[in-house]
């Protein structure tokens, strides 16, 4: 009869994992918090009280349900501080004879598992089947296909799970709604309050060993409320269904200076660790549709985020690891802008995104696509360097989620793997989705002098400047067009404000420990308080 040890990682804390099921008598679960975990980049401290919390929350119940279980803490004496050395010290300890675990969310972790399967101690690795789909399946579908387009992965995904589908054709008569959820935020416009968890003592504890252990990294722990169980995290399904979901659609791509959360569910963080199912969450959306409570604009944005954006970056992410992470097709190499770490800067939008990030480590998709993404593309940031900076930052950041994304997404850097073409945009998309512009110093209807908004000019000079790469995408067309219609003055100024802006950019090297430290302790002691803030 075998006896394994079941490692359960920070993000399956579910009981329907694969890794609990038919277990022998002898079974030993282990849950492990490892510094190594903590640091490879400078995670969030919120992120890092989440998954501890939830890590320890769903201990207890793993106890009280009888199991035989080890809970290795952070500041345990005998911790060998990595998951696969303190995994195979831990079998050792209970005389067992291999190690069982589910897929990893990271490339690293399953690589650094799967060189130990034949190992004298062996290590069993086994799909995650908490997704609607596996990276087999995803391979199979992309091999049929020249362009692995998420339009195309997504109307299948509706097809085979029949979540929005009316005898086989989709509810309301077409794919998606794009078209009516890219509205502004109207200025009156009341937004429900997020919902506030309880912090028992067990999180109490977390929070201050968090506050010991990792003092220096970016970020506070101050207005922590992330759901640390199952029960929380229906309670902000509940509250979502209740008071956000009708709005969510028109408005997801919305900004407002005051408030960070606005209309967005906020579910990812719950999805990734295992406290909420994709399944039930897309069932739950479809039936508020269903019964007349949230119209199908909203609901199909969510399930399209859930269902087709989340499922196809991950079957991207496992199908094309480890050499994805390398792409580069635009030649990107600038710094990290050290802004992302400090927030000093005097452009409105990109300060608001970094503080919402700092005491949230949390920005809504479009904060992150078009304003701090934007902002890095227009600027030729690495991409090693800002996939580094959202993994560490959000509380959200998976690998396997964070890197196409960011990489292929936000980047283009995998040369349209992903989109067809770049996310770029001017300082006109912010001043129309925002009210950060009528706050800022700069204007966005000037590209060039003293009060010209620096996305403008930027803009500008990133297309000319990847013109050779990007002149013959068909969707680019027309912007090619007006940049060929504009006099050499005009382009010629645009060069030389871009530059002018760059040049005084201050850049940051490749995170390092001591780095991520003295890098935060100049935003403790440097930020200051917004110039103007809205009620």
């Amino acid at each position: 009869m075998p006896r394994p040890l079941v490692l359960l990682l920070g993000d399956q804390l579910s009981h329907a994992m694969a890794s609990l099921r038919d277990l022998p008598d002898d079974t030993v679960i282990a849950l492990c918090e490892v510094a190594a975990e903590g640091t490879y980049v400078p995670h969030h401290p919120q992120k890092i009280a989440l998954i501890l919390s939830a890590m320890r929350h769903f201990a207890a119940e793993l106890r009280d349900r009888g199991h035989r279980l080890h809970y290795s803490a952070l500041d345990d004496p005998d911790n060998a501080q990595t998951m696969v050395g303190e995994a195979e010290r831990l079998a050792v300890l209970y005389g067992c004879d291999e190690v069982r675990v589910v897929r990893p969310g990271e490339w690293r972790l399953w690589q650094a598992m799967r060189e130990r399967e034949d190992a004298a101690l062996p290590w069993r690795l086994i799909e995650d089947d908490r997704f609607f789909t596996t990276p087999e399946d995803f391979a199979a579908w992309a091999r049929k296909r020249k362009a692995p387009r998420m339009e195309h992965f997504y109307r299948m995904m509706r097809q085979r799970t029949g979540l929005l589908m009316e005898d086989g054709k989709p509810a309301g008569g077409q794919w998606n709604f794009d078209h009516d959820n890219r509205q502004p935020l109207p200025a009156s416009l009341e937004v429900p309050e997020p919902p506030r968890h309880h912090h028992d003592a067990v999180t109490d504890d977390v929070l201050a060993l968090v506050a010991e252990h990792f003092p220096e990294h970016f970020g506070n722990l101050e207005s922590f409320h992330w759901p640390v169980t199952r029960r929380q995290a229906l309670g902000d399904l509940r509250h979502f269904l209740e008071h956000l979901l009708p709005d969510f659609g028109r408005y997801q791509d919305a900004i407002r200076d005051a408030e960070p959360f606005l209309f967005h569910s906020r579910f990812s963080a719950a999805l990734n660790l295992g406290l909420l199912s994709p399944r039930e969450v897309c069932e739950a959306v479809e039936r508020e549709y269903r019964e007349g409570r949230a119209p199908l604009n909203s609901v199909e944005g969510f399930i399209r985020q859930v269902l087709g954006w989340r499922e196809y970056v991950r079957g991207l992410y496992w199908t094309r690891m480890p050499d994805y992470k390398r792409r580069n097709a635009l030649g990107a190499s600038r710094g990290l802008p050290a802004a992302f770490w400090s927030g000093d800067t005097d452009l409105r939008c990109l300060a608001r995104a970094i503080e919402m990030t700092r005491d949230h480590a949390y920005a809504h998709h479009i904060q992150r696509l078009m304003v701090t993404g934007n902002f890095a593309l227009l600027c030729d940031v690495a991409p090693e360097a800002l996939c580094d900076w959202y993994l560490a930052v959000y509380a959200d950041a998976c690998e396997w989620v964070e890197l196409p994304n960011t990489l292929g997404m936000v980047l283009h850097a995998d040369g349209g793997l992903m989109g067809s073409k770049p996310y770029c945009a001017s300082g006109k998309y912010i001043d129309r989705m925002s009210d950060h512009c009528r706050l800022c110093r700069y204007d966005p209807k000037r590209a060039t002098g003293p009060d010209a908004c620096p996305f403008n000019s930027l803009y500008w000079a990133f297309l000319e400047r990847h013109a050779d790469t990007l002149s013959g995408n068909p969707r680019m067309k027309l912007i090619y067009g007006s940049l060929r219609r504009m006099s050499d003055d005009k382009r010629a100024a645009l060069r030389e404000q871009a530059a002018a802006f760059l040049a005084r950019l201050d850049s940051v090297p490749a995170y390092s420990p001591t780095h991520g430290q003295s890098s935060h302790r100049t935003h403790r002691a440097g930020y200051e308080t917004p110039r103007e803030t809205t009620p």
